[in-house]
């Protein structure tokens, strides 16, 4: 037997695409910084238009988890694809590195600043163990893929940074929206210090609820208001709580003026409150007989004395309206000490505050009954002197949503302290706030009604901490009125110098007579330090205006759901406070992790897989793909399932491309490319499908759409090549001569597929998009990572073989192979080659098919295929999905090609070549066929 196989045109390539990304990934990243890859893109896009993504800060602390991985590889695909854009799209990677979690971490090793350590070698010590911490979670991103200023980031705590930080600090108090204030603030007892709304969050929390009566002192008052009572003793007026360990500082009751309150006859004792709440405050009283004997309006009440629950102190009645029928009694117990509500209405009655727990939540001494106890355990022992005070009408345990620290987990309470806080209404910042949100553009859309519905309930910002790293409030405030001083921009910029030499320590080991000179002795240094979502939300400031190579505003802001609260917001508040205008042109927010059973991942919960776990055992290219693959709009399902089938769809798409490599096997696109009005009809077919498709994966990198780029990629790989195209053309590839028009045309195809396909793919999966670029014939200049989207041929016209007809063919085709599987199953035939096919259609279907002429067998891979009118259909034509066609399959009769493997009539017909037919000796011996379609 003649040894045929020498002359097929097999796959010769040297790109094996191995499987073992986890293994390979290492050596390739290793190249790319060898070579210093993200300069040569930033030379290759130098003095192009700029895309300016601002990267948000990660807390240097811990390794870096799925949320980390998602947020950081969004942002690498975003940068990514508009460099292939065009865009000079530097990207300089930061972390914030201030903050109680880092100071609690050195505590837990050396003790408290002040105690076993000083204050300053403390702050070393939190500066050291930052920058071990960044260090750890730079390479965990590095290893991800993502492209970046590794070797020059941003951290806050750089002496550049710091500086930069008290400069921005200086510009807000010189433009009016610094004031120092005294008012109840949400307080971390745990920390130590006070907190902003941002570092708030809600967890469910079992408390006391309790309805607690303030007898009536001023019965004169009482009957003036409510006649019926003249001479009615055991009166009281209700009051409902669920922190009782804010009875201490209660110091008035508030109403509202125009709500009805009545007075209720129960057992043998009369009780006050809003008429709307008396019966559901009676039910979990207990109290089944009862009845209204008076009535009046909150304002008559207003002055009336009650008594202290248990103190000898005189309580006011008062009047405000954030008094509601929501829930509780319509009567408010009032400790200005531990609500801002209560502190403003506080405020306008002259009641100030008491200041009863110190800075770790303990009563002073000087507190009765409760000195030296704990916020967090004194609600039972509140409770227990209610009753033999005999004062509690009734209590129960409720579980309810609780303010918690974000940072430490625990509960917070309501403390009033002297702070700092950034003015919202001052100077108008509120409004500016707001009317900048019009200017961005917010994705998703619903990303814009949950930075205003922020905004609305904005309070003042808070942000004095009372730690030890941070950056301080580097302020000279008069000693007696409390004012700042009056050439304050200057002396902040003394200080930035010295801060940017020094860093922070500068100003903590600064003396006041080194600046000030003769006026030391009337001005002290301000020792709270910065909140640090404040260090954070000037990096528009300290990053984005100090790089010569980087712009404000930034074209994108990109991080998690929860920032709507957090970066997104302190990062405009503060550049509309000191730029007025916003940091930002478009915002975009991604969901959370979540298991499959919609729990957020946490380390508590057991739920969490390390990226580490992922990429050791799939590669980064996998979680890369991904995160692409997943729509991130909202809460993101992770599990093991999850990961194997994302496996699954890159091995297709990297197989796909294995495919296209492998039958590029002698081709030199300088010599062998073929003019696209040269070309087969189903090649140029190809090409303009890809052009499409292009268009369409570029508008979606365009939109941030990266699911739909997967789907479309996914599909096209799948169904336009896997399912159709490809298989068409291996006839050709394997069996024509190898200079032939139809290999060569096919080859042409294949060549600019694979062009635009690594670059669709580099965004995403990097590493494979590397290494197919190594393989791709031709001279490659450069990287991919430095090219831009391919430019495909197109523009000729497919004359009457459009992409209508060939769309026709491939439904067609589809129909074919479902048939050709059932007859397989029914053990008729075995491969497709060994079936010979009649298609049975109606005249607009037939027509279009015989235009393929003998090529219809070759593109629906049988060994030979004819149309015939729908009429002549005998009954055993098996009915299709397709309107207008039936289909008869049979086995063919004849001998099977060796070279070839199609069953033809004329095989053996040349005696010098018995085993192949003649379409085979003629690609062997002779000039080789002609193909004009397929």
């Amino acid at each position: 037997m003649s040894d045929y196989k020498a002359t097929l045109n097999l796959p010769k390539t040297g790109f094996a695409m191995k499987a073992n990304l986890a293994q390979r990934e290492p050596g390739m990243l290793k190249k790319w910084q060898d070579d210093n890859l993200y300069q040569q893109i930033r030379d290759a896009r130098k003095g192009a238009e700029q895309f300016i993504l601002h990267d948000g800060p990660p807390y240097a602390n811990g390794d870096i988890h799925l949320g980390h991985s998602l947020n950081k590889i969004l942002k690498d695909i975003i940068i990514k694809s508009k460099t292939m854009s065009g865009f000079d799209a530097p990207y300089v990677p930061g972390w914030d590195c201030h903050g109680l979690p880092i100071e609690n971490q050195v505590e837990k090793k050396n003790g408290k600043a002040g105690v076993k350590l000083d204050f300053k070698s403390f702050r070393q010590k939190c500066r050291d163990y930052a920058a071990r911490q960044v260090e750890g979670q730079k390479k965990e991103f590095i290893r991800l893929g993502v492209f970046g200023e590794w070797d020059n980031p941003y951290l806050t705590m750089n002496y550049q940074f710091e500086a930069d930080i008290i400069r921005a600090l200086g510009k807000i108090a010189e433009n009016g929206h610094l004031h120092r204030g005294f008012k109840p603030v949400y307080w971390s007892v745990v920390g130590g210090s006070a907190l902003a709304e941002a570092e708030v969050e809600y967890q469910n929390k079992t408390s006391f609820s309790i309805d607690v009566k303030y007898p009536v002192k001023d019965t004169a008052k009482l009957a003036e208001a409510m006649p019926e009572l003249a001479g009615a003793n055991n009166v009281s007026v209700v009051i409902w709580t669920t922190t009782p360990w804010t009875l201490p500082s209660s110091q008035a009751v508030s109403m509202h003026a125009d709500l009805d309150y009545v007075a209720v006859q129960a057992d043998e004792q009369v009780l006050i409150l809003a008429e709307a709440l008396h019966e559901s405050v009676m039910a979990r009283a207990g109290v089944e007989n009862f009845e209204i004997i008076a009535r009046c309006k909150g304002q008559a009440l207003e002055n009336l004395v009650l008594a202290h629950p248990f103190y000898d102190r005189d309580i006011p009645v008062i009047l405000g309206d954030h008094v509601t029928t929501d829930a509780g009694t319509g009567c408010v117990h009032t400790a200005p000490d531990h609500g801002v509500d209560d502190f403003n209405v506080g405020k306008r009655y002259g009641l100030g505050t008491l200041n009863y727990l110190d800075d770790g939540g303990l009563y002073r001494d000087s507190v009765e009954v409760f000195a030296g106890q704990h916020v967090y355990k004194v609600d039972p022992v509140v409770v227990e002197l209610l009753k033999e005070k005999d004062v509690l009408l009734c209590e129960e345990k409720i579980e309810h949503s609780y303010p918690h620290c974000w940072r430490t987990k625990t509960p917070l309470i309501f403390r009033a302290t002297p702070q700092w806080f950034i003015s919202m209404s001052q100077k108008g910042l509120r409004d500016d706030v707001k009317k900048a949100v019009d200017d961005v553009e917010w994705i998703p859309g619903w990303g814009r009604a949950r930075i205003d519905s922020m905004l609305d309930s904005s309070p003042d910002w808070c942000i004095s901490r009372q730690r030890t790293w941070g950056v301080p409030i580097a302020l000279f405030v008069d000693k007696d009125s409390q004012e700042l001083h009056p050439d304050t921009p200057r002396l902040i910029e003394e200080v930035a110098k010295r801060v940017e030499q020094e860093g922070m320590e500068a100003w903590f080991e600064l003396d006041v007579a080194e600046l000030l000179g003769e006026e030391a002795e009337r001005y002290k240094k301000v020792t709270d330090t910065l909140d640090v979502w404040f260090d954070s939300g000037v990096t528009h400031h300290a990053v984005l205006k100090r790089r010569d190579y980087l712009r404000y505003p930034a074209d994108l802001y990109l991080e998690g759901s929860d920032q709507h609260r957090g970066w997104f917001q302190s990062s405009l508040k503060t550049a509309m406070a000191i730029n007025g205008e916003a940091p930002y042109k478009q915002v975009l927010t991604h969901g959370f992790t979540v298991d499959t059973n919609g729990h957020k991942m946490s380390k508590s919960l057991g739920n969490v897989i390390p990226p580490k776990e992922i990429i050791g055992e799939l590669g980064a290219d996998v979680l890369r793909l991904w995160v692409a693959a997943t729509d991130f709009s909202g809460d993101m399902t992770v599990s093991k399932e999850i990961f194997k089938r994302t496996a699954d769809s890159y091995r297709r798409i990297r197989n796909t491309a294995r495919f296209l490599l492998s039958n590029l096997s002698g081709f030199d696109p300088a010599q062998h490319q073929v003019a696209m009005d040269e070309m087969l009809s189903l090649d140029r077919w190809a090409l303009e499908r890809t052009a499409e498709l292009q268009k369409e994966i570029v508008a979606a990198y365009d939109a941030y759409s990266l699911h739909l780029i997967y789907q479309k990629l996914h599909n096209f790989c799948v169904v336009d090549l896997g399912g159709f195209y490809l298989d068409i053309i291996k006839d050709r590839q394997y069996t024509c001569k190898e200079d032939s028009l139809a290999r060569r045309s096919a080859q042409t195809a294949l060549y600019h597929i694979i062009e635009a396909m690594v670059r669709w793919l580099a965004p995403i999966t990097s590493f494979t998009a590397d290494e197919l670029w190594q393989h791709i014939p031709g001279e490659r200049q450069g990287s991919v990572f430095v090219q831009q989207w391919y430019e495909l041929p197109v523009g000729v016209a497919n004359s009457d073989m459009d992409n209508v007809f060939w769309q026709q063919v491939a439904d067609v085709k589809t129909e074919v192979n479902k048939t050709l599987e059932a007859k397989r199953g029914e053990g008729v035939v075995g491969g497709s080659l060994q079936a010979e096919v009649i298609l049975y259609c109606d005249e607009e279907l037939a027509a279009s098919l015989l235009r393929l002429a003998n090529e219809l067998r070759f593109v629906l891979i049988t060994s030979a295929a004819e149309v015939k009118p729908l009429s002549e259909a005998p009954a055993d034509a098996v009915e299709t999905e397709l309107a207008g066609l039936k289909i008869l399959v049979k086995k063919s009769e004849y001998k099977k090609c060796e070279r070839c493997w199609h069953f033809r009539e004329d095989v053996g017909r040349i005696a010098e070549h018995e085993t192949i037919c003649g379409r085979c000796v003629e690609n062997v011996t002779g000039e080789g066929e002609v193909r004009e379609f397929a």
